[in-house]
């Protein structure tokens, strides 16, 4: 019925829906890491399910036809039944369906996620896209902190998380249980992820900057071109009473 109002009504769930869906995250490696998962989790699993729901009801709510929006995010709906899915499931440490189950939820988590961020992601954001890379490469290296046993203190965390997301691998650390293991592969996805949009923000600064410059060039030009063109029809309106 009204764009400007699902416009706002995505603009107010971004956020709601980031936390949540973060908050799977821990969720995740401690329902893992424990024999017994602390009751917790469901909860949080639960809670990302609900926001999630909520947030495409209030969108597909200012939408001509609501029950066509909601068909036309498949991706949400799964989402939100795997993530219901996942809080029933047993502890993935005493099933590989659950843990691989579990897994393709993660997985699926990452499109809102993506959702939530992309007005960062434009020309003038490098500053917030920059925040967002130490951020994300902190929260990761307190990961390895708390999942990894070779990684004693945060500095030790922190130094994995950026090997592993640049994809350097020196050697020194390395993920060395699976619950770290799992963990990796989802740091080298978001390193490739903020790693290759801060490059392209950076090189598109240089670019803007070459095209601003050249552009600067060719007003001036053009600018001296007019002044020598109303010179010249001037100097032709003089003459022409001269010529009668």
């Amino acid at each position: 019925r009204d764009n400007s109002a699902a416009a706002r009504s995505e603009r107010l769930w971004r956020w709601p829906v980031l936390l949540a869906l973060l908050a799977t995250i821990p969720a995740f490696y401690a329902e893992l890491l424990q024999t017994t998962p602390p009751t917790w989790t469901t909860g949080v699993y639960v809670a990302a399910a609900l926001v999630l729901a909520l947030a495409l009801r209030s969108v597909s709510r200012h939408t001509r036809q609501p029950a066509d929006h909601v068909r036309a995010n498949p991706l949400d709906l799964l989402l939100i039944v795997g993530l219901v899915f996942a809080a029933g499931l047993p502890a993935s440490s005493h099933s590989a369906v659950a843990l691989v189950l579990r897994l393709g939820v993660a997985f699926l988590t990452l499109w809102p996620m993506v959702w939530a961020i992309q007005h960062l992601i434009t020309r003038g954001g490098l500053g917030y896209l920059l925040l967002v890379s130490v951020l994300v490469l902190g929260a990761c290296g307190v990961g390895f902190w708390w999942i990894e046993p070779t990684t004693p203190d945060l500095g030790a965390g922190l130094w994995l998380a950026f090997t592993t997301a640049a994809t350097v691998g020196y050697g020194d650390l390395v993920p060395t249980t699976p619950a770290a293991r799992i963990f990796a592969v989802f740091v080298v996805l978001l390193g490739y992820g903020v790693l290759t949009l801060v490059t392209a923000a950076i090189a598109s600064r240089w670019v803007e900057t070459g095209e601003r410059r050249i552009e600067h060039e060719f007003l001036h030009d053009m600018r001296r071109e007019m002044a020598a063109i109303r010179l010249e029809l001037a100097a032709l309106r003089d003459a022409l009473p001269r010529a009668d």
